[in-house]
């Protein structure tokens, strides 16, 4: 799965992409499977999300993550991707 979140900050905001080590670094952190999020991610798993793609990214962020959430005014899924490369068997009716 990849994300695009768009972060917002007293000064500015910036959107940043999700990749597979910052997917496994939240598995890590958080001991939840990826598969989780589809039932639900909360606002905290966003911010830790966006603080490791940022990282990455080589953007400038606080090198402690609550630190980095108490710089936040506002994150969002701009875009979400499921690379799953199988399309869905037909249902009936469909």
């Amino acid at each position: 799965m990849q994300l695009t979140l768009k972060v917002s900050l007293p000064d500015n905001a910036y959107e940043v992409t999700t990749n597979l080590f910052t997917v496994v670094a939240w598995e890590r952190r958080f001991k939840r499977k990826a598969s989780d999020m589809a039932t639900g991610i909360g606002i905290e798993d966003l911010a830790y999300l966006a603080w490791e793609a940022s990282k990455h990214h080589k953007v400038v962020v606080p090198g402690d993550f609550d630190a980095f959430i108490k710089q936040l005014v506002n994150i969002e899924v701009v875009e979400a991707v499921d690379p799953s490369p199988f399309t869905p068997a037909p249902t009936e009716g469909n």
